[in-house]
């Protein structure tokens, strides 16, 4: 039973819906301004003219040691990076960039989120060759872009750009269209007469 005392995590209010208490919404925000920063300096790195001009060998690097059909995907990628390599590498730059700033501003936080979950599982599907290979007494964990994937689905299942963000603005102004920020997609009545 959930009480309705000070000390209680959740309070209730007058449509009996349970909100945050204050300090778990800032440290909510708090948190994701944090993955923000986190996101500004990997973006930062990867406008850094080293990565640019290394993008496609960090790609097809991933490939050492995988089994065959992990080996198949990496190449798949590496070769259709290979058409365009510093579009492909500043295209990434751009959105690591994208993702940071909309995080940090809690802006187009369902938007982003998900845009931060696909990305990661990019990277870890390609240059972090699933987080492998995986070999008993050498791997010790899985990568790092698959922690991050879960996290995008925790700020996304949270609606984090409403604390301390822009998106507690901007989501009642956008109508239809607040799902992007940090409003529900909400399942719209036919009318039948």
């Amino acid at each position: 039973m959930i009480t309705n005392s000070p000390t209680s995590p959740l309070r209730f209010t007058t449509n009996s819906l349970p909100t945050l208490t204050n300090w778990r919404q800032k440290g909510i925000g708090l948190l994701r301004i944090a993955f923000g920063l986190v996101w500004l300096v990997a973006a930062w790195l990867k406008w850094q003219p080293a990565f640019q001009n290394s993008f496609v060998a960090q790609v097809s690097g991933a490939k050492d040691g995988q089994p065959g059909l992990i080996q198949a995907w990496i190449s798949f990628w590496t070769t259709l990076i290979s058409a365009n390599p510093l579009l492909f590498a500043r295209f990434e730059a751009a959105t690591e960039t994208a993702i940071a700033i909309f995080l940090l501003l809690g802006l187009f936080s369902n938007l982003t989120s998900i845009m931060g979950l696909l990305l990661s599982l990019g990277i870890w599907s390609t240059a972090e060759g699933f987080g492998g290979p995986y070999m008993p007494g050498q791997s010790t964990d899985v990568g790092t872009a698959l922690p991050y994937a879960i996290l995008f689905a925790v700020l996304f299942s949270i609606s984090a750009g409403r604390y301390y963000g822009m998106d507690q603005w901007l989501t009642p102004r956008l109508g239809r269209w607040s799902f992007l920020a940090s409003g529900s997609i909400k399942k719209r009545s036919i009318d039948r007469s």
